[in-house]
Parts: C-alpha cells; structure tokens; sequence
C-alpha cells in the first residue's frame, strides 16, 4: 500500500493545523482554539448556497425550486432496496434492545447481510450505492424500531470509516477497507475526549512517528466512542508532533486523521457507558497506548485531521434530521390514535382546543420536518449546491423541533406519556414508549454538534461577508490606523449591498404567484431576509469585532434563518407534490400553510428579541453566580454526587489497567 500523502483531494495548505503542535493540548490558548476552528472550515464557495443567501438578505428561490429531480436509476435502487428493509425490519423488536440494552447479534448480522452497512459505499466497492434520500429513509425506518440502530448506522457510515476514506482516501485504501466496511465491519470515529470536546486545539492524543518513518505510535483516551465497542475500524484524531524525519525534512506536525484496527495490540475499551436514551447503543471510553498504526493507514496529510472530520460532517449531518424524521411521523400517528380514542367530558380529548393545538403542531411540524431532511438530501445528491450550511440547519432546526414535539407527545398522552411501555402492557394496556422517545431525541441536541455549537458554526459563515468587507475592523487586535483603512473598504462594499436590502420581490402581490395560498408565505420569507441583513448589518456596526462574542444574538439570527429554510422547503414541497401526487397536494398545502402560520409567529419573536432581550444583565448575574456570590441559595440541599469522583475523568496516557470490553458481533 502506498503513503496516504498521494492523497489528491486534500493538498491545499490552508487544510494543515495553523499552529505549532507543540501549542496544541490542555495549554491551547483561545487564539489557539479560534486558528484551528478558522484553518478546519472551509472558506471558499464555489457553488452557490441557497441559505447563505438568506442570511444576506438574497432570497434566491431559483436555488431550491422546482423540487430537485432525483434520477429514476437511484429511485429505482432505492426503491427495490427499501422493500427489503421494511420486510426484514418488520422482524425486529425495538422492545428487546431496551430491555436488554444491546442490538442483538443477530439482528445486525442480518443487516450486513442486507448491505446496510454499505449503504452509501459506492457499488464499485461492494456498496449499494444509495442516494443520501434513501439513506435517509431507511435510518428513518430502522430509528421507527429503536433509534440505537440509527445510531449504529449513522456513527459508522456518516462518519466512522467509510466517508472519509470515499472522500480523503488513497486508491489503496478504498480497496482496502471500503468492502469490508460494505460487509459489515463497523466503525466508528474517534475525535471526542474528557476535557476535549468542541475545542480540538486541546486534543491529547498524540500519535509519534517512528524513528524510520514508517508508522506512528498513538497514544491517548477517547470518549463517548459511538460504536467503538464492538468496531472493528476506527478513525483517530491525534496530534502529530513537530519532528524532523529520516531524511532530514522537518515535519510541522499537527492534528491527523488515522484508520486503526480495533485489535491492535494496546487498544483498551475500559468502558461501556450508559445513557438516559439510546439504551442499545455501543458507547465507551478507548484507551491507546503505544498503539503502531502504520503511516499507510494516514488520511490525508499530517495536520490535515480536523478539516477531513469538519468536511465529513457537512453531509454527514444530515443523518440527524433523517432520524427526527421517524419521531416525528411516529408522534403523529400516536397523537392522533389516542386523541381520538381518550374520552374527557363527552368528547375526543383531541377536541379540546388545549390538546388540539399540540395535535396541530405536531401535524405541521412532522411535515417541515419531512420537508427539510428530503430537500436537503436532494440538493446535496444532486451535488450542484452547496449544502453545508443547509445540513448544519437541517441538523440544528430539526433536533430542537423533534424533541418539542415529543414533549407534547408525553403531555398528550398524559400520565400514560410518562409511564414506560413495559408498564402499560403489564397491566394490559397498548406499550407506547412516548417517554422513551423523549430519552432517545434528547442526545439529537447534543450529537456530532451541539445545538449552541452548531449556532456559532452557522453564524460564522452567516457573517463571513461582513468579516470579510470589514477587514481590520473585526479584529479586536487590529490598530486604529488599519481600523481606518478597513473603514474606507468596508465602505465600498456596503455601498454596493446594502441597497439591494431596501427593496425586493416580497413587497409585490403577485411574487410567487404560481404557490397559490403558499405565496404569502414565501413573500414573507423574502421580506424576512432583507431584515435579518439589515440587522446582522447594525450589530456588525455597533459591535464590531465584539460581535462573535454576542452569542445569544447571533443564535436569534441562526434561528429566524432556520425558520425561513423550513418555510421555504414546506412550500416548494406543497407545489411538488399537488403536481406529480395529486392525492396528496392539497393535504400537502394546508400543512404547510399551518407551518409557515406558525413558524411567522416564531419568527417574529425572534426578531422582536434581537434587540429587546436581558442578554447584558443575563451576562452579570451569570459572573456573579461563577463567582459564588449566591452560594447561600444553594443550601437546604444534600449533593448525592460529592466525593464520587472528579469532574473530568484523567487521560493521562499510559497503559491500562481494566479488562478490555471490546467485543466482535461476528
């Protein structure tokens, strides 16, 4: 097998680690943090990005309809493959892995036999080569079971091995790992340690060339490893050190990606960890020490780690949305069965305007929810967009909705929401595990990307322009003198733009005229996104380069941009499907005028709290609760978790001293 560094896809220089590796660890400073944020995003845009319009105040509807036309060979495919795996998935319990909290051996080996673990693989590897929609539709379909086996899949195909060797990898190693990944070897992706989270500069994996160059030593602790205890490959991130090679060449080092083989002398699985959701799923803590991982097996270039990972993500986010999906469809049928099968004061609780109102949520909702993952999938299979900051929103927008309406779900369904499905069918009544979806949907806020993480990610490139044309004047450290000369440019720029917010085709009545009922709605989203510049413009201005640090304001833009994306696939959805599904178009548009009804109202607020909000004093008393000054409301209570351990678990490297838990399904 040759070097990874024949790599072709991943040369660009501003993909290595922009500090030295010798700065890289628990010492990172915040400079160090925001380099290597700003060296893993990808900067440039070649194709044109519908949301990132929006956010400039360009409502280019051109971008997203008509409804982007899938191929009928990938349909066809698709089709025939979904067949199957509704059949054998009709065959799966949900209910024995929460009670036994693993995915039976069985049950996956009859998905490898399937070809569900090559599901995105092309066929040329043994894959079955599906479109993003259908890979969608089938997490969502085996989520519908229990969503570990989503977790199961999307943690191996969206970003274990399988993704970022399709897109980083060499010749050699597609040949070599793409058909055993197709066959059923899972994987898992490795970035996440105790103190490192969203923050990677800190990362404390280390993985030392040899001194002939031919492998690296990795050393470190991983955690939350989706997958990790039962994979048989791996992806690592571990900083590479600065050193000088063989033949004298200094190596700058830094952040690397690495496929490992989960039995390689010195890999330690200490731990199977436990969820409040997710019961099934294969998480733990994987110890490395002195671990040889050959340099063949590198992804990509030394340094060039965390923007493999980051650009993994960017599609691979759109598994999430995929999953909520399956909730919310499920809520809906739920809500409705039991609304109309519940009796309080003579009538159908689902006729009572405060249960009603939930139902109607639940209704619009579960169709925006459908809207955003499939437009986003059709725009990202058709590969002539750029999705990236649609997937990031899709994944955001979609989590923080699903898990809305599976708290109305529960409260719905009342005492029974909160009883557990094992309890309702002991005493003879139909086991719905609404608090249960409840416990799975919650990590969704959390997953490859925290909801307050993914606000800061879209809001960066929702702002690049401004950044951009700002020049010195966003920089906090910048003189007055190259503040001045930023000035005069930013000028130019603003010049040209801000006009074009004044006016536009969502002040005429006629605009989107062939939407019928829907056109409101889209001149709305238009009006909207004039606004959301203009305003983004005016705290670019009044703040400055203390802009990134006005969180809370800049997640209120991410939010109203999130809605008008929403908005705007439940109408183009409407349209398409009144024209190729009659029977369903006008169902299709009275749920997407409830949606956009609804998301209005949201929007508003939204807008209403972008300068009408307690974010100064929010900030005060939060410095005073830090500094303990409240101390003595705490009192009256008994802390049950003192002296049981530290806040953080050490990592510090070295051997390991527990019984390895990792385990092979086949």
């Amino acid at each position: 097998m040759s070097s990874a560094t024949d790599t072709p896809t991943t040369d660009a220089p501003d993909a290595e680690t922009p500090v030295p590796a010798g700065n890289l660890g628990a010492g990172a400073t915040a400079d160090d943090a925001r380099a290597v944020a700003e060296a893993a995003r990808e900067s440039t845009w070649e194709r044109p990005s519908f949301a990132k319009g929006l956010y400039l105040g360009s409502f280019d509807l051109g971008l997203v309809h008509p409804w982007p036309a899938a191929r009928s060979e990938d349909v066809e495919r698709g089709e025939a493959f979904m067949a199957r795996l509704t059949d054998y998935a009709k065959t799966l319990d949900g209910s024995v892995i929460e009670r036994e909290a693993k995915i039976p051996n069985n049950y996956i080996r009859g998905l490898a036999e399937l070809g569900v673990f090559g599901m995105k693989i092309p066929q040329d590897y043994g894959g079955l080569g599906l479109s993003l929609v259908y890979y969608g539709r089938a997490l969502a379909l085996l989520g519908s079971v229990h969503p570990s086996l989503g977790a199961l899949l999307s943690a191996h195909q969206s970003i274990g091995v399988p993704e970022p060797v399709k897109v980083f990898g060499t010749p050699e190693q597609k040949r070599e790992y793409l058909p055993r990944c197709a066959a059923g070897a899972i994987t898992a992706f490795l970035l996440t340690e105790p103190d490192v989270g969203s923050d990677p500069a800190r990362m404390g994996a280390t993985a030392t060339p040899t001194d002939d160059g031919g492998a690296y030593l990795l050393d470190g602790v991983k955690l939350w490893t989706t997958n990790g205890v039962i994979a048989e490959l791996v992806v690592v991130m571990a900083v590479v050190p600065a050193y000088t090679g063989p033949d004298g060449t200094v190596h700058k080092g830094g952040i690397s990606a690495f496929v490992v083989e989960m039995d390689s002398p010195g890999i330690t699985v200490e731990n199977r960890n436990a969820f409040m959701g997710l019961r099934g799923i294969e998480n733990g803590v994987t110890r490395f020490h002195q671990v040889r991982v050959p340099a063949a097996n590198r992804l990509g270039r030394e340094g060039q780690g965390l923007k493999i990972a980051l650009t993994t993500l960017n599609t691979g986010r759109l598994s999430i949305p995929a999953l909520c999906v399956a909730s919310g469809r499920w809520s809906l049928k739920i809500a409705r069965e039991w609304s109309n099968a519940r009796t309080q004061w003579g009538r159908p609780v689902g006729e009572h305007e405060s249960v009603g109102k939930k139902i109607a949520f639940i209704a619009a909702s579960a169709f925006a929810l459908d809207a955003v993952f499939e437009l986003s999938a059709e725009l990202a299979d058709a590969g002539q967009k750029d999705v990236r900051i649609e997937a990031a929103l899709a994944k955001l927008w979609a989590t923080e909705i699903s898990c809305r309406i599976a708290d109305e779900l529960v409260q719905i369904r009342g005492g029974r929401g909160f009883e557990t499905a094992e309890s309702l069918a002991a005493r003879g009544e139909r086991a719905v595990p609404a608090e249960q979806q409840l416990r799975d949907l919650r990590i969704n806020r959390i997953f490859e990307g925290s909801s307050e993480i993914m606000r800061l990610l879209i809001a960066r490139e929702a702002v690049d322009a401004h950044l951009a044309a700002a020049g010195s004047l966003a920089s906090m450290d910048a003189s007055l003198q190259d503040k001045a000369r930023a000035a005069v440019g930013a000028s130019g720029f603003y010049a040209k733009w801000l006009p074009r917010l004044v006016a536009g085709a969502g002040m005429d009545p006629r605009s989107y005229s062939e939407f019928g009922r829907l056109a409101k709605h889209l001149r709305f989203v238009e009006r909207s996104s004039r606004r959301l510049a203009r305003q983004t413009f005016y705290a670019m201005g009044r703040w400055q380069a203390k802009l990134e640090r006005k969180q809370a304001f800049l997640g209120r833009v991410v939010d109203i941009g999130a809605e008008l994306f929403a908005m705007t696939a439940c109408c183009s959805r409407a349209e398409m499907l009144m024209r190729t599904s009659p029977e369903k178009g006008a169902g299709a548009y009275e749920l997407a005028e409830a949606y956009c009804e609804q998301a209005r109202v949201r929007v508003d607020e939204y807008f209403d709290q972008l300068w009408r909000n307690t974010d100064d004093a929010d900030r005060r008393l939060t410095r005073k609760v830090l500094a303990g000054d409240y101390t003595w409301l705490e009192a009256g209570v008994l802390d049950q978790s003192e002296g049981t351990g530290p806040w953080i678990a050490d990592a510090s490297p070295g051997a390991s001293t527990r019984e390895n838990l990792h385990r092979k399904y086949r």
